[in-house]
């Protein structure tokens, strides 16, 4: 392959960054694939082999700079150098405010703002050095519009829109580009195997418990109905990599971008009127 790329990428255990660890190795690549847990990487490790395709596989918590320091010398002493950072890993928690904790909020902007913060710091230098390189953060819709029950989520994924937004100028003098994904919706483990819930989420004796549990009911029934394809993400991603002037943006369906088109122009009284005709209502 005449333009193979080093791309680090980061939460491949699952979603997202699997697919799109095995979607860019096998079109031969030199793909990084990290996660926080080693013991997760077997169904990578089986999907890349029914691609026949190879990456190298490794150790990287988002929270903990001694691991990121680890790996990218590695690449270093591997490649010489690092043309593409993709930073997927993240989660999301559910939960009303008074139902979360400090430790629940701490922990969501640690790993999805923060840990972000600490992959970039260590990798900007090097793509500065060569005045080239793109920076790919994994956001959501989720960064432009907000909902209930999901305020430490959305406050994490608003920070790294701002935190993009303001970085995509600044690389700009480099010739580096930033770029953020915005998926909706998509049938991966963040809502089942990888779910998280506030500590006081199922406690009957919160005042918020019976809307929860509705809510929560209501986004096991969609996500169940749900027909898009993850991979048009990682396609999606794959697409950035390959353009020469990448924009900051880029919402990764139809669907998402109606809702975010209609959250904007409604008034949020008739918004929030209308998701809690439907998302609190009696079924």
């Amino acid at each position: 392959m005449d333009n193979q790329k080093v791309i680090l990428i980061t939460g491949c255990s699952s979603g997202f960054g699997l697919l799109t660890a095995v979607r860019l190795a096998a079109q031969g690549h030199f793909v990084w694939a990290t996660m926080r847990d080693l013991s997760r990487q077997k169904p990578l490790e089986d999907a890349l082999a029914g691609r026949q395709a190879q990456a190298f596989i490794r150790e990287l918590d988002v929270t903990k700079p001694s691991t990121i320091k680890k790996v990218i010398d590695e690449i270093q002493k591997t490649h010489n150098h690092i043309d593409v950072l993709i930073n997927n890993a993240g989660y999301g928690i559910a939960g009303f405010f008074e139902d979360l904790t400090e430790e629940d909020i701490r922990g969501q902007m640690e790993v999805n703002f923060f840990g972000v913060q600490n992959v970039c710091r260590e990798i900007i230098p090097l793509m500065r050095k060569r005045s080239q390189g793109k920076i790919i953060n994994i956001s959501s819709i989720a960064g432009q519009v907000a909902s209930p029950c999901l305020g430490a989520y959305n406050a994490s994924k608003w920070a790294l829109e701002g935190f993009s937004e303001s970085l995509y100028s600044e690389m700009c003098l480099f010739g580096i580009s930033v770029s953020l994904v915005e998926p909706g919706s998509y049938p991966t483990k963040i809502f089942s195997e990888n779910a998280h819930y506030a500590r006081h989420f199922d406690n009957s004796q919160s005042p918020y418990f019976r809307f929860s549990q509705k809510l929560k009911n209501a986004a096991q029934k969609y996500t169940g109905k749900l027909k898009r394809d993850p991979q048009e993400v990682a396609g999606l991603i794959e697409s950035i990599i390959n353009k020469s002037h990448p924009r900051l943006r880029y919402v990764s369906d139809f669907s998402s971008w109606s809702r975010i088109m209609i959250q904007k122009i409604l008034p949020p009284r008739l918004f929030g009127y209308i998701f809690r005709r439907f998302a609190y209502a009696d079924k």
